[in-house]
């Protein structure tokens, strides 16, 4: 779950409607889903982080700070769950890098070194909308594995970094770095890019500067996921990891 930061609202007060948000949120964060990374060019929405449902949180129906992206598969999970903000970590109040981990059978686990109390925020986090989820293992006419669900998915943007480092080690150049990144923004899923890319700062920092509203402030300069609390941001319950 990439860290981002969203920013201040473009607006004085409240959005009227928050569909109104969209362009906006896209321009700063990219057009990915803020909890599984996919690039999703189509059917994106703004997701509210405590939700619209009648009753629960109305006077945050407008509110930019309640604002991220999301698709279909996670919203649809996340559906009307009751987000409390002290008891989850989010992407844009927490270092949710240092707080997951991507590997290449396309599952999230939760970081080894996180501290026992951020451990069940990492859990929410994940469940809530659905990361947590087991592949649905669909085969075609000729046995092909079908990537119909987020796992699958995963485990193929996995396999395309994995080129891409091979390409690079094979044609190192300023050029192939820069196609690697086209690729990347192409395909979403950060996490799995620069963990691909582990042993390589320069690759990794080109990746942390080319997905917009990156949150640099939870690497530092040389590109390390920093294990310090993500500094605050003037929101509430941030930098709980």
């Amino acid at each position: 779950m990439r860290p981002i930061e969203r920013g201040d609202s473009p607006i004085a007060g409240d959005f009227a409607n928050y569909r109104d948000a969209f362009a906006e949120l896209v321009s700063r964060l990219g057009s990915y889903c803020s909890y599984c990374e996919r690039r999703i060019p189509t059917q994106l929405a703004v997701e509210h982080i405590q939700p619209k449902a009648e009753g629960l949180y109305p006077h945050l129906v407008g509110r930019w700070d309640n604002y991220l992206l999301g698709c279909v598969n996670c919203n649809s999970t996340k559906g009307d769950k009751d987000v409390q903000l002290d008891r989850v970590l989010l992407p844009d109040r927490d270092n949710t890098s240092a707080a997951l981990i991507y590997a290449a059978d396309g599952t999230v686990e939760i970081h080894p070194e996180i501290s026992q109390i951020c451990r069940p925020m990492a859990e929410l986090a994940l469940s809530i909308p659905g990361l947590d989820k087991p592949i649905s293992e669909v085969f075609d006419a000729n046995g092909r594995l079908v990537a119909i669900d987020r796992v699958g998915q995963r485990m193929e943007i996995w396999a395309i970094a994995e080129v891409s480092k091979e390409d690079l080690a094979t044609l190192p150049s300023d050029v192939m770095r820069r196609q690697i990144v086209k690729t990347a923004l192409a395909s979403g899923c950060f996490s799995i890019w620069i963990t691909v890319f582990a042993d390589d700062p320069v690759m990794r920092r080109l990746l942390i500067d080319g997905f917009p509203g990156t949150a640099q402030s939870c690497f530092d300069a040389d590109t390390t996921v920093l294990r310090s609390p993500r500094e605050s941001n003037g929101l509430a319950h941030a930098g709980k990891v």
